[in-house]
């Protein structure tokens, strides 16, 4: 199969999202080795889960099926340009690709882009919109903890 023909897939449960679920147009497909190991479509207002993005619905799915949280070799179709959380866990897994159909620029006079996020967090964090601080809390011995337990 090729790069299109999983577009469409994700394209299709973005359609029979809005059509059957009333939900937002967004569908994602996970490839690995040429095998879909999961789907996902937005399901915000379903579950009311504001990170229930298409593509992370689906991941969360393939980390299940593959049994680890790491996704490495697995490529992401989405229907909607990745927004930068979705991209961001794409990275933070190991995707090693994404596609996608549709740009920021065609959502964006449906009021579905979010080149402005992208724009935002390219900024230093004191410059954003969002208050960002660091608050030290002296020495971080819980990462001592969790590093002498995850390598036991």
């Amino acid at each position: 199969m090729t790069d299109e023909d999983y577009l469409s897939q994700a394209v299709a449960l973005a359609d029979a999202n809005v059509r059957e679920a009333g939900g937002r147009p967004f569908g994602a497909v996970v490839v690995k080795g040429g095998q879909v190991i999961a789907t996902g479509v937005n399901e915000i207002g379903a579950t009311g889960d504001p990170t229930a993005h298409a593509e992370l619905t689906a991941m969360r799915k393939a980390a299940q099926v593959l049994g680890t949280p790491r996704l490495d070799g697995c490529v992401v179709y989405a229907s909607g340009q990745p927004c930068p959380m979705c991209l961001a866990a794409m990275h933070m897994t190991g995707v090693a690709a994404a596609r996608f159909a549709y740009s920021n620029a065609q959502g964006e006079p449906f009021g579905l882009s979010t080149a402005a996020v992208y724009v935002e967090m390219t900024k230093p964090l004191e410059a954003q919109a969002l208050d960002v601080r660091h608050t030290p809390m002296g020495d971080p011995a819980i990462y001592r903890a969790w590093k002498g337990l995850a390598q036991s």
